[in-house]
């Protein structure tokens, strides 16, 4: 069983119009959401929820209207208190579902089939408890970076902030899409704290859970880093529109 939950709920501050849902904008005239509803849709997934939040009503009268779907319902973040607090919306529709949980960005539109159905397999294959897609980047900065150990396995994730000056020489990065065992996702998530400077509930911190716990976790590194980038900027998304010339 595959359940598929879409980050769609931020406000996008730094795209300067706040009378818009972030995930409204369009790529090559589609909504940004539109491209991972499909993709959702062409995995397979048992579940589809979109959690919503600044906006909401273009967002979900959008997808109603677009997708006759009844594997496709919402939830709601009210206040945009990070992204472990986007996915806890779900809970009460997913206390019981048992299966593996696939987290998606709203605003990636890029993410092909194909390299989800890798990393779908990856994850069932090696069995782990939870994946994460990596990527390699020329210019990591900003970003969490994936630590490894001496046999190439995941260990955890170390934000920007926190890593040293060794680490922060990694290039390889975390994409922030996920699978994680539903038995696990909801007992990590009650345990995140807001304790950092954006007193916000990061979703990565349930990693960090999982590396302590000696949870079974792996990073799949995507062949071409395009697919995994988000749109946060009005410049960003002119740049991804350039690609598609």
């Amino acid at each position: 069983m595959l359940a598929t939950l879409i980050l769609a709920a931020g406000k996008g501050k730094r795209m300067k119009n706040p009378e818009k849902a972030k995930v409204m904008y369009t790529l090559k005239g589609k909504p940004l959401i539109a491209y991972v509803i499909d993709l959702s849709l062409e995995i397979e997934s048992d579940r589809i929820i979109a959690i919503v939040g600044h906006q909401r009503k273009s967002v979900i009268d959008f997808i109603t209207s677009n997708y006759k779907s009844n594997k496709i319902s919402f939830a709601i973040q009210e206040e945009q208190l990070g992204t472990g607090h986007a996915v806890m919306q779900t809970y009460s529709q997913m206390k019981d579902f048992n299966g593996d949980v696939l987290i998606l960005s709203g605003d990636v539109p890029l993410l092909k089939t194909s390299s989800i159905k890798k990393f779908l397999n990856f994850h069932i294959k090696n069995n782990f408890d939870a994946s994460l897609i990596s990527a390699k980047l020329d210019n990591p900065f900003g970003y969490g970076r994936i630590i490894r150990d001496d046999n190439n396995n995941l260990l955890d994730i170390r934000e920007e902030k926190d890593a040293n000056n060794e680490e922060r020489k990694i290039n390889e990065i975390n994409s922030g899409i996920y699978i994680v065992k539903s038995n696990i996702l909801f007992d990590a998530l009650k345990k995140v704290t807001p304790d950092n400077a954006q007193k916000e509930y990061y979703l990565t911190d349930i990693f960090h859970q999982f590396a302590k716990n000696k949870n079974k976790i792996g990073a799949f590194l995507i062949d071409n880093p395009v697919e995994i980038l988000g749109i946060n900027t009005i410049e960003q998304l002119q740049e991804l529109e350039n690609l598609f010339t």
